[in-house]
């Protein structure tokens, strides 16, 4: 296991996995790698045309969706309109330290991107899902702090990085959560998290300290390929539901996958009921028991 990697993936022929994000970076290169070993790939994107060119880069099967998960509109109409079964949905749209902008549900850009999109999505589509849901969180989850209080934002200064940190923290507990009501309706699916290191993407690349970070220590962080490895690893192996595959690496930095845990706080079934029930709330998504599968 410590040695996996993509040329380790097994057969998807006949297999449908639709991944958020898909345009580039660790999307693009997870859509391309099981695309290769013949899963039918649904490349979800804000931006279709671009969506279009990264998939045309891709031999396989492929088709491209637009989909904003930032915005619960385009998660509903996504959803809707999706007949047939899902075998593998993987969240993996994500920004990072990005100003405050507010989106048209009022959420800021963060947290809709990386928590309440895929929290919606994942419940929306669930009655199509057969196998698991793999939710891309971050190591940086350990930093963040889940505001029961005021989960958009709206009562409190907003800082960048702060709200990255806890809308990855919410994620986790968002993908545990998920796992112990599936397992208590009697469905079969999984909800398992992956996480890709520091990977040298556009993620981070945008800010200054990305920039600086990829000059100067590039040698300690995964490239784009072995970045997705966590989540072609989740996506296809049999693993329990919540496990938590990250990097082997010191610090699950940097190497291949293995199963690691996350923070104490992302385990906390208390505050990841109460999580679920605000969040579906304010999403208006979210049945207390998701359907059996």
């Amino acid at each position: 296991m410590t040695k996996w990697t993509a040329t380790d993936l097994p057969d998807m022929s006949g297999r449908t996995v639709v991944i958020t994000g898909a345009s580039g970076g660790i999307g693009l290169v997870t859509a391309r790698e099981l695309a290769r070993v013949g899963a039918q790939v649904i490349l979800t994107v804000r931006n279709v045309a671009k969506g279009e060119e990264a998939a045309a880069t891709i031999p396989g099967r492929t088709e491209v969706r637009e989909l904003d998960v930032s915005d619960l509109a385009s998660v509903r109409r996504f959803a809707a309109g999706w007949t047939g079964p899902i075998d593998v949905l993987i969240n993996n749209a994500g920004i990072m330290n990005v100003p405050l902008t507010r989106t048209a549900d009022g959420f800021d850009a963060q947290t809709a991107t990386n928590y309440f999109g895929p929290f919606a999505l994942t419940n929306l589509l669930l009655p199509h899902i057969t196998d698991r849901v793999v939710s891309v969180a971050s190591q940086l989850h350990r930093l963040g702090k889940t505001r029961l209080d005021d989960l958009t934002g709206q009562n409190r200064p907003y800082k960048d990085m702060d709200a990255y940190y806890d809308s990855k923290l919410n994620l986790v507990l968002f993908s545990t959560e998920l796992q112990r009501r599936l397992t208590a309706s009697g469905s079969t699916v999984r909800s398992i998290i992956a996480h890709p290191g520091i990977a040298a993407t556009n993620l981070v690349s945008h800010t200054l300290s990305g920039r600086l970070m990829f000059g100067t220590l590039s040698f300690l962080l995964n490239d784009a390929e072995h970045g997705a490895l966590p989540s072609l690893f989740a996506a296809t192996q049999d693993i329990p539901g919540n496990s938590y595959v990250g990097p082997s690496g010191p610090g699950s930095v940097k190497g291949h996958p293995k199963i690691r845990k996350p923070a104490a706080a992302g385990l906390d079934t208390d505050t990841a009921r109460e999580l679920w029930t605000l969040t579906a709330e304010l999403t208006g998504t979210g049945p207390q028991r998701p359907t059996a599968a």
